[in-house]
């Protein structure tokens, strides 16, 4: 049964595939890219195409590896209109490990079940005046939160149906333009080059995103939709733990399972992953990617914060110490958000810089030259 089932799901994306490609546009490159003619935004090329009609579309991404993951646009639909229970009433459908995204911002705190994203991958809300999306891919495991606003007006995102990189590919429904979600960036259409503001979030467990955070709004699976809520699309195929990525990726990297989580961090353009099994037992990381220094603060599973860690001239090393963080250099004691809460330098807070969780393979294929903090062994 299992094997007539794959054999289906193979001749269905072979048919998409190739409907898809028949209808990409033709591409007309103006300026030759080889030649550096390109405009450049926010350190990416930006090309443009003509279309057979004389339109011009830019792009970042060559639109021939923009695939169909299945369904069409807006065929899983985003939640454009949330509504949030407490956490006494969420307790009613969430169980202890249901996974959650949480954001905490500006005062607000609130949990998106990963079993209401996996069936929606986007959700636009308005956080303490704030419009965000919250995004969740469940093929890459990358859940990433971003100010939904662009040229000072607020946007809404849907899924367009297509993947990068076996990675959602957002939509605006303001300009049309495609965004790749590991990126953050407009990879195809007017706002090619574009990027979006990213907002820390974490993923957890719900028994300790509660414990932390009692307080708490959840979202509610009175969605609007009729959905199995609870039961994950992608578990009869044994996804998340199979070595098999469905859909195509640019690079592969096999010094890991592709499905080992790590978190990844961005910075001055060079990128460094951290498998969260090592992270989780370090509980704090002092390194450098490129010429920044970086800590990683890890007290829980799923908590992970990642800072610059020179504050003026210093540069600090910490360590966890009975149940805080501390710096050898002045004996300062710091919470997880990065604050000097005690010491020497109480009142001074650390620049933040954005972690965010992925499966290896998806991290490996944006970021084929990623370093890799916490691996043991080859796969």
């Amino acid at each position: 049964m299992k094997t007539y089932v794959w054999i289906i799901s193979i001749i269905l994306l072979v048919f998409v595939l190739f409907a898809f490609i028949q209808n990409s546009p033709q591409e007309t490159i103006v300026g030759n890219p080889e030649l550096g003619n390109a405009t450049v935004e926010n350190n990416y090329s930006v090309y443009t195409t003509v279309l057979p009609s004389g339109e011009q579309v830019k792009y970042v991404v060559n639109p021939e590896d923009i695939v169909s993951g299945g369904p069409p646009k807006d065929g899983i639909p985003s939640i454009d209109n949330p509504v949030f229970v407490s956490r006494d009433e969420a307790e009613k459908f969430m169980r202890e490990l249901d996974v959650v995204i949480g954001l905490y911002y500006k005062g607000v705190t609130r949990a998106y079940p990963h079993k209401i994203l996996v069936w929606h991958e986007i959700v636009n809300d308005v956080v303490a005046g704030t419009p965000i999306a919250i995004t969740y891919c469940p093929l890459c495991y990358t859940s990433l939160a971003f100010k939904r606003v662009i040229d000072g007006e607020p946007v809404e995102f849907g899924t367009s149906g297509l993947l990068y990189n076996s990675n959602l590919v957002m939509y605006d429904r303001k300009t049309d333009t495609l965004w790749s979600q590991i990126l953050g960036l407009g990879i195809l259409g007017p706002l090619a080059g574009v990027k979006l503001e990213k907002i820390q979030v974490d993923v957890m467990k719900w028994n300790i995103w509660r414990e932390i955070h009692p307080d708490t709004e959840v979202l509610s699976p009175e969605t609007g939709y009729s959905r199995p809520y609870g039961r994950d699309p992608y578990s009869p195929y044994f996804y998340y733990t199979s070595d098999e990525i469905w859909f195509p990726v640019k690079n592969r990297d096999d010094r890991m399972h592709p499905k080992t989580i790590i978190y990844g961090v961005v910075v001055g353009g060079k990128e460094k992953a951290y498998v969260a099994e090592a992270l989780t037992e370090s509980k704090v990381v002092n390194d450098r990617v490129g010429d920044t220094y970086i800590v990683i603060f890890t007290p829980y599973e799923g908590l992970v914060r990642a800072y610059e860690r020179k504050l003026g001239d210093m540069v600090l090393e910490f360590e966890w110490r009975d149940g805080v963080y501390v710096d050898k250099q002045t004996g300062s004691r710091w919470n997880v958000y990065g604050e000097a809460v005690g010491g020497p330098l109480k009142g001074e807070k650390l620049n933040q810089i954005i972690i965010e969780i992925n499966f290896w393979f998806a991290w490996a294929a944006f970021y084929p030259n990623t370093e890799v903090y916490g691996l043991e062994s080859s796969y």
